[in-house]
């Protein structure tokens, strides 16, 4: 539950429509947003419960269905089966496929693409000594011959062209010029003046009935009707909003105490009876089975354990003993052990250090 106090807001001056309303807003709020809060609180704390309890411990047992189900036979498939298998292709692949190319690539077609290349310069070479040779001298006569021909040409056509500029000149462009300067310009100026004194008069026209018939009635009625209508709508529903946010965090309160409470009557109706019945009952008669039965039957059992055990024990001894009388009976005693000479000296004549008789200082 969220009881912190919100921040302080500046507190600005009320009019008397806010002080009005305030306290039976708030209290018809308070009275809506109650049932609704500690419904909240009640589902907030039987979904922290049922998270605890059945939705956690069912999301672990289905992760690892699913890791068991789906993920672990993957990945052993990966592993044990396609893997070995992709690898046994490669190397099936590198056998029967790139080491032939390979060899292919070697030992025909590099040999067939070095002696192609060899007659392509051939034909190259051959090509370039008929262009140099015989096609040149051909196409630089060509071009000399259209180069006269081009210039020929173009002397012609200038000639034909200033003569078409001079007639277009002085029978189309100067008498366009003088109708455009002198007769045209001067009607088009005045069309325009007209034009533009026409439209600002309709333009004048419109906007003052404009004004008049839309723009003033709609200024009278945003400042005298909507503005204060809204102003009003506002206070209004900024106090709904802090009747709001005020009975949520009174409806906060109220369903922590009556929560306190229903935990208070369940501990003194069911978990103070079941303890006093545990402390009072079954403790006492649990010491009373624990020190007169179990506790009896216990050392009995391990009493029972020590006699099966040392039985045990004595027929396996007993049974080496005639295993071994058996083999002795059999095989004869066994021989014993020969003593093996270390070469070392007893008593006073141990070797030592000091003494002469070590084996590199012995004569």
């Amino acid at each position: 539950m969220d009881l912190q106090k919100p921040p302080p807001q500046p507190q600005y001056p009320e009019g008397c429509l806010a002080v009005a309303i305030r306290i039976p807003v708030r209290i018809v709020v308070l009275v809506l947003v109650l049932p609704v809060r500690m419904a909240w609180d009640a589902l907030v704390v039987v979904g922290r419960f049922l998270k605890d309890t059945v939705l956690r411990p069912a999301g672990r047992v289905l992760l690892w269905v699913g890791r068991a189900l789906l993920v672990w036979p993957w990945v052993a498939l990966w592993r044990h089966v396609l893997v070995p298998v992709g690898k046994a292709l490669g190397r099936l692949g590198h056998v029967l496929v790139v080491v032939p190319l390979g060899w292919l690539y070697r030992y025909v077609l590099t040999p067939a693409g070095h002696a192609l290349a060899r007659v392509a310069r051939g034909i190259g070479a051959g090509l370039g000594w008929l262009y140099a040779r015989v096609l040149a001298p051909v196409g630089r006569g060509i071009a000399w011959l259209l180069k006269g021909i081009g210039i020929l040409l173009a002397a012609v056509g200038a000639g034909l062209y200033a003569a078409v500029a001079w007639l277009l000149r002085y029978l189309l462009v100067l008498p366009a010029r003088w109708l455009y300067e002198w007769i045209l310009a001067p009607v088009g100026r005045a069309l325009a003046w007209l034009a533009g004194a026409v439209v600002t008069g309709i333009g004048a026209v419109l906007y003052w009935t404009a004004r008049i018939l839309l723009v003033l009635p709609a200024l009278t009625l945003w400042r005298w009707v909507l503005a204060p209508l809204g102003r009003a709508l506002a206070v209004v529903a900024r106090e709904v909003g802090e009747a709001l946010g005020h009975a949520w965090r009174i409806a906060g309160r109220i369903s922590r105490a009556v929560g306190r409470a229903l935990a208070t009557l369940f501990r003194w109706i069911f978990v103070e009876p079941l303890r006093w019945v545990y402390r009072t009952v079954l403790t006492p008669v649990g010491h009373v089975v624990r020190d007169y039965v179990l506790q009896p039957v216990a050392e009995a059992a391990r009493a029972v354990r020590r006699t099966a055990r040392q039985a045990l024990t004595s027929a396996r001894d007993s049974v080496r003993q005639a295993r071994a009388d058996l083999r002795r009976m059999l095989l004869g005693e066994p021989r014993p052990p020969v003593a093996v000479n270390r070469r070392e000296p007893a008593g006073r004549d141990t070797r030592t250090l000091g003494s002469s008789k070590t084996a590199l200082t012995k004569d």
